[in-house]
């Protein structure tokens, strides 16, 4: 059983690859991204790098956890997730509302996908 972690530090891995799944760690906005739909863009544009560091790309996601500070944000984050996902792919998925580890955070992403083969 071989699992590979990467950018990895004591408290988290980005992400850790196994059995050809791939778990990502929750993928929230750099500074200076304000606006959820700002926010959301960055995160997705970060889970498409992090998925192809890992062998695997938004199209074999398998499940994804959504976190928002407010469920106000719900429409317009899904703006910007109906952009990004292709028709035809989306994942088991769930969002919830969430206090994040920091005040400006308004969304954080968590994400499982299958390697591509």
């Amino acid at each position: 059983m071989n699992i590979i972690r990467m950018d990895t530090s004591q408290i988290l891995s980005r992400a850790v690859i196994h059995n050809d799944t791939i778990y990502l760690a929750g993928v929230v906005a750099d500074e200076g991204h304000d606006g959820i739909k700002e926010q959301t863009r960055n995160v997705l544009e970060k889970i498409d790098i992090l998925l192809k560091q890992s062998g695997s790309d938004k199209i074999h996601i398998l499940r994804a956890t959504l976190f928002i500070k407010d469920m106000k944000y719900f429409d317009e984050m899904n703006e910007m997730w109906k952009e990004w996902m292709p028709e035809g792919y989306a994942p088991a998925r769930a969002t919830v509302e969430a206090k994040l580890a920091s005040p400006r955070l308004l969304i954080e992403i968590v994400i499982t996908a299958a390697a591509k083969q």
